[in-house]
């Protein structure tokens, strides 16, 4: 006789049963990481967590995505049938109370620091030259294309990740207000000296995940070059969005899936281009209503990847004050 194929269930039961499993999952649940990476956490072997990692994702637990020479893997929460959330979250809870995963958590942290840090150390000594390397891989002034649409006289906007201020520069005639943050302290220097005499400029100092702004306080937000340093996308988009007023809009301008694998090294990038599904996930998970994602158009002398433009708009929550009467 033959015998009856074993519930999926009990696969996904089996693969969780190894504590260093659990431990990775726990890792992998909030965010993308290596094999090199994954070792740092967990303090094993190469050999070790590559076993480990093939068996959670032969039963379903973690999904990975090619970058270049390494592999980047995440837990498929998405992904995760009903039963398969509750299995995770009992064992989850199980694996937070065991002090391994403090220091797990902790490691973790340390490793995304690093990242941080890589980008940090390619401004701190790019801040002088900005200007033509962007000019180099993209051409002059590719922002233009994408701001067309969104210059409202009466608007408050925000260049979250102004580099050296380049693109606030563009948009101040403008608008009523601008608003310039970043996080290098050498972009921010070339930032305030360029938008000297600019009266409707401001420069703050802030990070993209905790940004010196008000809730519900600018009307239109750009990120310009700016996703493909950023360890967790979903928490920086969210953080966008809690700045915008109702029906406001994020203009993203970036890079699609491209192969220059030097982009890592050199700038410190952690995403090799988004493309428009990547960025439509992320939007939504950030709580946006909608998002539309449209190539850019090369300018003469670039060498660089393609552009595009995404246009992130907030929930109108005053739509309903507005409908017809009847």
């Amino acid at each position: 006789m033959n015998k009856t194929p074993a519930p999926a269930v009990f696969d996904r039961l089996a693969a969780l049963a190894d504590a260093t499993r659990a431990r990775l999952l726990a890792c992998l649940e909030r965010h993308e990481l290596t094999v090199g990476e994954l070792q740092d956490v967990l303090q094993l072997p190469q050999s070790t967590v590559s076993r480990h990692l093939k068996a959670l994702a032969a039963s379903g637990w973690v999904a990975s995505r090619e970058t270049g020479v390494s592999n980047r893997y995440r837990m498929a929460g998405r992904e995760l049938d009903p039963v398969a959330r509750r299995i995770w979250h009992s064992v989850r809870d199980e694996v937070a109370r065991h002090p391994a995963a403090e220091r797990d958590a902790a490691r973790v942290h340390e490793v995304l620091a690093g990242r941080h840090a890589k980008s940090q150390e390619f401004f701190a000594s790019a801040a002088g030259q900005w200007d033509r390397v962007r000019g180099e891989l993209f051409g002059a002034r590719p922002d233009l294309f994408a701001l067309l649409g969104l210059l409202d006289p009466a608007s408050t906007v925000a260049d979250l990740g102004c580099g050296t201020g380049q693109l606030a520069e563009v948009v101040a005639p403008f608008v009523r207000r601008v608003v310039a943050v970043d996080e290098s302290p050498a972009m921010l220097r070339a930032a305030r000296t360029r938008l000297q005499g600019v009266a409707n400029a401001e420069v703050r100092h802030g990070t993209l995940e905790g940004l010196p702004l008000d809730a519900r306080s600018v009307d239109v937000a750009v990120m310009s070059l700016v996703l493909p340093y950023v360890a967790e996308p979903v928490r920086v988009l969210a953080e966008a969005r809690r700045v915008l007023r109702a029906g406001g809009r994020l203009l993203v301008v970036d890079m699609l899936p491209h192969e220059h694998e030097e982009y890592r090294l050199t700038m410190g990038h952690v995403w090799l281009g988004i493309d428009a599904a990547q960025l439509e996930q992320w939007a939504a998970e950030a709580g946006f209503s909608s998002t539309r994602v449209s190539p850019l158009p090369a300018l003469p002398g670039a060498k660089g990847p393609t552009l595009f433009a995404g246009v992130l708009r907030a929930a109108d929550t005053t739509g309903l004050g507005r409908k017809k009467k009847r």
